[in-house]
Parts: structure tokens; sequence; C-alpha cells
């Protein structure tokens, strides 16, 4: 029998995290969903070997299945040829994690048993109980700006935008038009969250706390920044008519 729980990894230049990363979180779906989750590895093109030690580690373990790219052309890329990949695969729930340990694959059980009542579960930095580590006053005032934006001009009240750590159920993904998701980043991440709210999907916050690498370097980047500044507000418009396109509303115009 197929599978019903994927996660998804993305990763580029992962080298210094990736063989732990899926030796632990191996680990942790064994306990939480024994014979029943694959783990699937997202590598673009990475220079440093990421793509050849998750092969080694994946053929080791069993469970884990590497999807190769030949380029680094955005995370949000990355995920939706993961999420394909997913769903072509049987899968009905959908969990996407970082390689870095920045998501800790402890809090992965908390977040599968909140999807037995939810569409989309978010693992959040800002809800009670939930934080961040390791991050100095700047970056922590741009992470918690840059989720106070998105939220109030999207009109949301979902407290971490922002974040990757997720777990989704098929129903979202076939309901949101995935193939009309152009954001990458952070911007990939609340424009996928927000579709699933104005689709009338569930969405629950369970508290996480986020801790800064400790290999390789951070994949933020100025450009990523600049794009959640001009694309949030077009969420509003693009969001809404994919999914009316999907509820079978063609009198939306096609998003531009």
């Amino acid at each position: 029998m197929a599978p019903s729980l994927w996660v998804i990894m993305p990763t580029y230049n992962e080298a210094g995290s990736v063989e732990r990363m899926l030796r632990v979180l191996a680990d942790t779906l064994r306990t939480a969903r024994p014979d029943d989750h694959r783990i699937l590895v997202v590598d673009d093109g990475s220079p440093d070997g990421t793509g050849a030690i998750a092969e080694r580690v994946g053929a080791e373990l069993g469970v884990v299945e590497v999807l190769h790219r030949s380029s680094k052309d955005g995370l949000g890329q990355a995920y939706l040829a993961g999420f394909a990949r997913a769903l072509a695969g049987g899968a009905q729930r959908v969990c996407e994690i970082d390689a870095d340990f920045s998501h800790d694959p402890a809090y992965l059980p908390a977040l599968l048993a909140a999807s037995e009542r939810s569409d989309l579960v978010l693992g959040s930095r800002y809800v009670p109980g939930g934080g961040v580590s390791d991050w100095g006053p700047l970056r922590r005032l741009l992470s918690r700006g840059g989720s106070w934006y998105a939220r109030t001009i999207l009109g949301v009240s979902v407290r971490d935008l922002t974040g990757g750590y997720k777990c989704i159920h098929r129903r979202v993904l076939e309901g949101i038009e995935l193939d009309t998701v152009g954001a990458q980043g952070y911007v990939f991440q609340i424009e996928i969250t927000y579709r699933a709210l104005l689709a009338g999907f569930r969405v629950t916050e369970v508290p996480i706390v986020f801790r800064d690498r400790a290999a390789g370097t951070s994949k933020m980047s100025p450009q990523i920044a600049l794009e959640a500044i001009w694309r949030v507000p077009h969420l509003r418009r693009s969001a809404a008519a994919a999914v009316a396109r999907v509820a079978g509303d063609r009198t939306v115009p096609p998003a531009t």
C-alpha cells in the first residue's frame, strides 16, 4: 500500500546536516506513523553533494526518495515539484520541513495530531508556547514584522504566516490551484496558507520553537525580503481568483 503521509524536505547545500536530519526524521516517523510514511528530499542540484548523501542514507533507511532537480530556482518551485510527486504517489497528508534542524522533528507528532481535525496545520513561532532561539534582535524584528505586514495586508488572523513547518491535507493542495502559485521564499508560504483560508479550509497553529541552523548558511536574501513587500498586496486578487476558479466560478478573470 502506498504511504499516505509524505514529508517533503527541500535542500540546497545541506551536506553538513542532511544525513543526521534524515535519520532523526525517520526515527520520529517510525514511532508516529509506522509503515505509513515517506520522506521526499527535493535537491536543487547542490554542488556540495547533498543529493548524493541523501541517496546513500535513503538506500539504507528504505523510506527516503530523492528528487533531483537540475538547478536552484527557488523554494516555491522546489515545494511545487515535491507536492506533485507526493500527490502522484498517493499522499493524503504532506508535511513541509527544513533540512537544517531549524524545524525540530520532535514537533512533528503534534502537527500530525492537529491535522486529524484541521485541513492545514502550521508550526507557529508566534502563538503561546512558540518562539525562536539563537536569533539577534534584527532578525527577530524582520520575522515578526513580515508576519505582521502580511497579516495586516491580507486581513487574516494567522499569527505565523511566513513559517515553513506545515502539515497539509491533499484536499487543500487540490483545492488551491497549485499550478498558478508563483511566489518564492517566504511569500510562497504566505500564499499557500492564504489560499487555504480563502477556500474555507480550517487552519490551526501549533506552537514550535524555531532554532537557527547549526550548519550551512541561511537562504534568506534581500531579494526574498523585497519580494514579500511588493508581492503580498497582489495576493489579495490573484489568490482569490485562483480559489474561485477551482470552485468553478469562471466569472473571475485569470490572475495576472
